[in-house]
């Protein structure tokens, strides 16, 4: 699945783009990612109520636009049960692309990046035929292939509850963009059946995501840690290349690996580790340094103990620092 590097390598998975630096999923963030080296981009993907494919971490919007402040989507405020938690707010699929183009991006966190919140109002969301047009002006201008790694969001509850089938809509979109397998594309979920249909209809590879507890919307009665069994990554690779795993499934609490990345390779999956953040409120006690959770600690140890355990990638918020620790090594 890695482009030509040495085997050893960890890939550099721009998580949200250089979301440490930049609001989230805003092409100033993906920009600012492919400057730094990153290997693979990642736009989450969720639908408008004209099918098209934006690029957001939730289909609620409040959390990372200006919606809220906007008078003239008051009304549009619903709350939905979203793979079994009910949410407040306003959700991409009750806007069409022309309301989405008159939001603007505003950072997730202030309070941990206050940096990020200096450039809220600048951007607009973007749709995934921009984040590609983005991708092939920077593969003109650097020479380098850069890769793309979506995910796509919620499908259970967009095909139940808006009909929305997003696997049709991101194949049909890939196709109309030209792409094929043969690019460096990365498809991935935290749902079983969207990616069995994935693979029944194309030949993209694709990457299995589990989550610290609970179990896929769409399989209710499956646990993620059945498919961190043995026997369930060797069901998950009869569909999937590569399993995405929290860094807290990768690595015990004293920084030593668990058995999760050799038991995945040995079934015959790759091994993508998120996320990877430098700030110490998202860092393990040991790392933290200076004062306050917005105080970078040293991620850098945390890179070189997932190395250790073998992983083949990392998702990262702050991707300059998994590039340079692969140039340190």
């Amino acid at each position: 699945m890695a482009e030509a590097r040495g085997s050893d390598d960890m890939l550099v998975i721009a998580h949200r783009g250089a979301s440490a630096e930049r609001p989230e999923h805003t092409l100033a963030a993906y920009e600012r990612a492919i400057d730094q080296g990153a290997d693979y981009i990642e736009p989450d993907l969720v639908a408008t109520k004209d099918l098209v494919l934006i690029a957001r971490h939730e289909n609620e919007l409040s959390d990372t636009t200006d919606v809220a402040n906007r008078e003239e989507f008051e009304t549009r405020r619903r709350e939905k049960t979203i793979d079994g938690q009910r949410v407040a707010g306003w959700f991409a699929e009750d806007f069409t692309l022309e309301e989405i183009r008159t939001l603007r991006a505003s950072e997730r966190v202030p309070s941990i990046r206050p940096a990020n919140a200096r450039f809220d109002g600048l951007y607009q969301v973007p749709t995934f035929a921009d984040i590609v047009k983005l991708v092939r002006a920077k593969e003109a201008e650097t020479g380098r292939t850069i890769g793309l790694y979506p995910e796509l969001k919620h499908p259970t509850f967009m095909l139940e509850e808006a009909g929305i089938d997003m696997v049709d809509l991101v194949l049909k979109e890939l196709r109309d963009l030209g792409m094929s397998a043969d690019d460096k594309v990365i498809l991935q979920s935290f749902e079983i059946g969207t990616l069995q249909r994935l693979n029944q209809r194309s030949d993209f590879k694709l990457v299995q995501l589990v989550k610290d507890e609970g179990g896929p919307a769409d399989e209710p009665s499956i646990r993620y840690d059945e498919m961190m069994s043995l026997s369930g990554l060797v069901e998950i690779a009869t569909y999937a290349d590569g399993l995405g795993a929290p860094i807290a499934k990768l690595l015990n609490a004293d920084g030593s690996p668990t058995s999760l990345a050799a038991d995945a390779k040995a079934a015959g999956l790759i091994v993508h580790a998120f996320t990877l953040r430098p700030e110490n409120a998202y860092l393990p006690a040991p790392l933290r340094s200076g004062s306050g959770d917005a105080a970078h600690g040293n991620a850098m140890a945390l890179i070189a103990m997932l190395k250790a355990a073998g992983v083949d990638g990392i998702f990262h918020d702050a991707p300059a620092l998994g590039v340079k620790a692969r140039a340190s090594e």
